[in-house]
């Protein structure tokens, strides 16, 4: 592989420097650089970060190829400027056994846009009732340390017990959707005032929260770690803040639509604002915002849930839930974090590649810009506007909810151990 320069880039935001990338590995990092034969790239004004790591994404393949595949889904995640995703297991068939999470693990291997670790089964078909294979799996060649039943919470705390002990065997970790069926039954928006104004059945905070709450004593308990999926409420996270507090082994993510969009945006009846969780009240964003920039939320998850158009295009009532966004994920947290002051680009960083590799244990990613790390690397325009236009995105699916709104910030290019997936802005 050549050499590449890349010059006069902001080093997570900070120090212009250049860096010099020697086939897989960052070979030098400094003032001045240069190499005889290297390609330069000219990165004057560009952010240069680690490459992004999403620790929650749907690639929908094996079943649901309808909507997404590996490779569109990874094509999606390069040009969003990351490098590594963790595929979730609500696939058809559901990713329970070591064969299917293998199955997916080579697909990412295959295609080669970004590196796919695929997230286990907490149980058997997500039925909640019996522990998947989960020593099976992560003895197998994914190597999987992620389980969840994302799409479906483990409601059943004996359950959740016994998933909690096992995977601290192996130094996993449990990540669960917060969702208490009993209470959600027939929940199509966020409880509140609008929902109510609405005539829509209301999806109480308390249903995410009673749950976390139940979780991270359960983790303390059994002193193995617990990892808080998409929170959405200001009263989660506070639960999360005391449970941190008290020394308990708890992480917690949040989504970029948690950290910009409200309920108010459903009095349109656009199902492309329908979501699990809900899109909450300006409080809960604000709460969210202020979490992730003092950490108790440790890490920005996609949550990328594409969906064919039939499944969008319909009354709201009908519509699946979910929305995409790994091609817009690191412009949303620009405008809300960055722009807002609440977080500087070291922050993003942490927040969005060091973090969750870190949670995941994924090697080779979210390591420092420095000289003998692999080179996994995102160059960003921070200058740039943009309207967002489904209609070029990688991914499968279009349903997003930025569609028509003006957003910060351009990946130009994203490297993957030296072998650029993106290039001036445009897919390799």
């Amino acid at each position: 592989m050549s050499k590449i320069l890349i010059r006069g880039a902001k080093v997570l935001g900070g120090e212009v420097q250049d860096v010099l990338i020697d086939g897989e590995t960052i070979a030098a990092v400094g003032t001045g650089l240069s190499a005889e034969g290297a390609q330069v790239i000219e990165a004057e004004g560009q952010i240069l970060l680690p490459g992004l790591v999403d620790l929650h994404t749907h690639l929908r393949e094996p079943g649901r190829e309808d909507s997404e595949t590996v490779l569109t889904g990874t094509r999606a995640a390069a040009s969003g400027g990351y490098t590594a995703v963790f595929a979730m297991a609500n696939t058809f068939p559901v990713a329970d056994t070591a064969g299917v999470v293998e199955q997916v693990y080579r697909l990412g291997q295959e295609h080669g846009y970004c590196d796919v670790q695929p997230i286990g089964a907490v149980t058997v078909g997500l039925e909640g009732k019996q522990l998947a294979e989960l020593g099976a799996m992560h003895d197998s060649a994914a190597n999987v340390k992620v389980f969840s039943d994302d799409g479906k919470c483990v409601d059943d705390a004996v359950i959740m017990r016994r998933a909690l002990e096992y995977v601290k065997a192996f130094g996993g970790v449990v990540a669960q959707h917060a969702q208490e069926p009993r209470l959600t039954e027939g929940a199509q928006m966020n409880e509140g005032t609008v929902s109510a104004e609405l005539g829509l059945g209301g999806w109480p905070a308390v249903a995410e929260e009673s749950i976390i709450a139940r979780d991270v004593l359960l983790a303390e308990h059994v002193g193995s770690r617990v990892h808080i999926c998409h929170l959405s409420t200001a009263g989660s996270v506070e639960i999360v803040r005391w449970a941190k507090s008290r020394g308990i082994d708890v992480t917690a993510e949040v989504t970029p639509h948690h950290l910009l969009l409200t309920d108010e945006l459903v009095r349109s009846y656009n199902p492309v604002y329908k979501v699990n969780p809900p899109l909450r009240t300006e409080r809960d964003v604000m709460a969210l915002r202020e979490a992730l920039a003092d950490g108790t939320i440790d890490i920005v998850a996609t949550d990328h849930a594409p969906h064919p158009h039939e499944d969008k295009d319909c009354e709201w009532a009908a519509a699946a839930m979910g929305m995409v966004g790994l091609e817009t994920a690191l412009s949303v947290v620009q405008q809300t974090m960055v722009e807002t002051g609440l977080l500087d680009w070291a922050g993003v960083a942490d927040r969005m590649s060091a973090a969750p590799a870190r949670i995941g244990r994924l090697d080779g990613h979210g390591r420092p810009v420095s000289a003998g790390e692999p080179a996994n690397i995102t160059l960003v325009d921070p200058a740039y506007r943009g309207v967002v236009d489904p209609a070029h995105f990688a991914s499968r699916s279009r349903n997003t909810p930025y569609e028509g709104r003006e957003l910060p910030g351009r990946v130009t290019y994203t490297f993957l151990r030296g072998r650029a997936t993106v290039v001036d802005g445009n897919l390799a």
